[in-house]
């Protein structure tokens, strides 16, 4: 995101074609054409560079005297000013001239990036629900877009996180759990995501489940061979069965192995986060068989 300083810049002649031109290869530019005579032009400038800066780093402003330098408005056939154009790709794709109200400015440039000023809870919020519903895809999208505005959000970081972890991408969560800013680590949206991660590294490495199975059926008390179950069906995704594998171990001897089955259930509480249906099973049952 670029910082509030470089979103709006005065240009020339001579350097018109690196600020509009080889600029708007990586985002729309907006050049505002002015003359400090122009009333009109003293109205218009502080509203389009509120709305520029609101975009934050979607648009760019760059804006031309044009009594200073007259060439470039006269190849556009600029005849009233103000008069402002944007440019994409190195070309002129819309425009308009007078000094529009602040809600037709932000309606012109939406019509080029898109909407402006979306409520980032309600993009988290509707991350989140694509991600439970399995749309790792369409979560990933409006995680980005609002790292892309606000780069450190850690919830959107943890939800990323989390996607990559879905798809697989497990490398790739790893790496972006590295960027996480020091300060943010303990965020909890953070540490769900590295428990999540750290719990599909675990079960990546986990024998085949029937072959688990058979040895709980051969021996119910083999706690080693439960346990290993219950990671390996975690890693299936088939979180009840995994959890009420966990609550025998705890209901049959709570202690064994200093306690690793209520250690691993908490594990699984934050990696799939309190909303979460096996979560909420899970922690009244293990509660329930506590303090029976």
């Amino acid at each position: 995101m670029s910082d509030a300083a470089d979103l709006v810049k005065d240009t020339t002649t001579a350097t018109f074609r690196q600020d509009v031109l080889a600029e708007s290869m990586k985002q729309p530019v907006l050049v505002d054409f002015w003359a400090p005579w122009c009333g009109p032009c003293k109205q218009l400038g502080p509203i389009i560079e509120k709305a520029v800066k609101s975009a934050k780093g979607r648009v760019k402003l760059v804006k031309m005297n044009i009594d200073e330098h007259p060439q470039i408005a006269g190849q556009l056939g600029v005849q009233s000013i103000p008069a402002v154009f944007a440019f994409d790709r190195g070309q002129p794709v819309d425009g308009f001239v007078g000094a529009l109200p602040e809600s037709q400015i932000k309606g012109f440039i939406e019509r080029l990036v898109g909407p402006l000023g979306a409520d980032t809870a309600a993009i988290l919020e509707e991350a989140n629900t694509l991600l439970e519903t399995g749309d790792v895809a369409g979560a990933a999208e409006r995680f980005a877009m609002v790292l892309a505005e606000d780069s450190e959000n850690p919830d959107a970081l943890g939800g990323i996180i989390r996607a990559q972890v879905m798809a697989g991408n497990l490398d790739q969560a790893r790496r972006i759990l590295s960027t996480v800013p020091e300060a943010k680590a303990d965020h909890p949206a953070i540490a769900g995501a590295r428990a999540a991660l750290d719990l599909a590294e675990q079960t990546a490495a986990m024998g085949d489940v029937g072959d688990l199975v058979a040895r709980v059926e051969a021996n119910p008390l083999d706690h080693q061979a439960r346990f290993d179950l219950a990671m390996a069906l975690a890693g299936h995704n088939r979180r009840v069965d995994a959890v009420e594998h966990l609550i025998t171990i705890i209901r049959k001897d709570r202690k064994w192995n200093d306690e690793a089955a209520r250690k691993q259930l908490l594990q699984f509480f934050e990696a799939w986060g309190p909303m979460d249906e096996a979560s909420q099973t899970g922690r009244r049952q293990l509660s329930a068989t506590l303090f029976s």
